[in-house]
């Protein structure tokens, strides 16, 4: 498995331009750690065990786990309307915050937009990098486009609704997101390289890679000129790779913020997969998946609370359940057998330009044919 997984590694890095990647899997016959390109393009240092790593929307599945521990604890429930925490939020943007749960909430079947193509974020990443969100105005930036369908009519993923969960959790608890996360799932796994990134966090700690994108803007182009309505055609999609390791990262928040490793994110999908984490009742309800379209970016994926799962009927029988995120300079992939026995965590670089590494680390890890 080992000498496959690297031919896949290599194959990125020759191949699909990614600058830097690391696997890690675990499976019968232990444990292996492999990496392919470098860590940093400029000093050729390679790539290594123990790098932190921003994760991106596999965060989505803490802020989850966060919730369903509050469920577990009498708390909140699931089906609580958005409204009984959050009072007149929504209806700002036109939702109704009596019929959006908070099941819909992390199961981005609410009727949100999709909130990570808002013209005021993709606008303010490229002419303002190191602006910091403050959770007001995520919340805001969540219902600021109207609705595209009903609660629980369809799935469309929505950063959004992790921001109001993420509100959510502060309204219920009284502490802070961050908070939550380290006392609902970090220290009960002993994740002792993982946090929360802070909002005003410039930088990662020590290892980490550097974060690159292969678009910038076009020469000439001064960014004081840039628009909501122009500022993709400005870009140049030909540039060789840009450092963004500085960019501020605050608007994924509790959709997805955290920083990890693969070490500490392989634990903690095993813990979330085989049921090690949450009671039995709030397992299960991680693990529904919704069946109106969810997670079709992967062949055979339906998503479920923060999580994906693979049609068993897709996978030779197997039940494969994991996490993924993506976000300029980094693209996160953690999978694991339903009993933890078989686990592969990837990171790259570099957002891949297409499905190809995911769908050939997926069908090489579990012996199947996914397209």
């Amino acid at each position: 498995m080992a000498r496959d997984i690297q031919r896949i590694l290599d194959w990125a890095v020759a191949e699909d331009g990614v600058p830097g990647i690391v696997a890690e899997v675990h499976d019968a016959d232990g444990s292996w750690f492999g990496t392919a390109g470098v860590a940093d393009l400029a000093t050729g240092q390679r790539r290594q065990p123990g790098e932190h790593l921003h994760i991106g929307s596999s965060g989505k599945a803490f802020t989850a786990a966060t919730v369903l521990t509050l469920a577990a604890e009498g708390r909140l429930s699931l089906e609580d309307p958005v409204n009984t925490w959050l009072p007149g939020v929504m209806e700002a943007g036109g939702y109704d915050g009596d019929k959006i749960t908070i099941r819909h909430l992390l199961n981005h079947t609410g009727g949100l937009f999709l909130t990570g193509l808002a013209p005021d974020l993709q606008h303010s990443m490229v002419t303002q990098p190191t602006r910091v969100w403050t959770t007001s105005e995520l919340v805001r930036l969540a219902v600021s486009q109207p609705p595209v369908g009903e609660p629980g009519e369809q799935f469309v993923y929505a950063n959004g609704g992790y921001y109001l969960a993420g509100a959510i959790i502060e309204k219920v608890t009284g502490d802070t997101y961050a908070a939550e996360v380290e006392r609902a799932v970090i220290r009960p796994l002993g994740l002792t390289h993982t946090h929360v990134r802070p909002a005003d966090a410039t930088g990662y700690p020590h290892p980490h890679p550097t974060a690159y994108i292969t678009g910038a803007l076009k020469d000439g182009v001064d960014p004081a000129t840039l628009t909501a309505e122009n500022w993709a055609s400005m870009i140049d999609p030909d540039k060789p790779p840009t450092d963004v390791t500085a960019l501020n990262t605050s608007w994924g928040w509790a959709a997805g913020g955290v920083v990890s490793t693969t070490e500490d994110l392989t634990r903690f999908l095993r813990a979330i997969a085989t049921g090690g984490l949450l009671p039995t009742a709030q397992h299960h309800e991680m693990w529904t998946m919704v069946t109106k379209g969810g997670a079709a970016w992967l062949p055979h994926a339906r998503y479920g609370l923060g999580v994906i799962e693979f049609d068993s009927a897709g996978m030779d029988g197997l039940t494969v359940r994991g996490v993924s995120g993506t976000l300029p300079g980094s693209f996160t992939l953690a999978l694991s057998t339903d009993d933890g026995q078989r686990s592969v965590t990837v990171h790259t670089t570099i957002e891949p330009k297409t499905l190809d590494l995911p769908i050939k680390i997926i069908e090489t890890m579990y012996g199947v044919a996914l397209t």
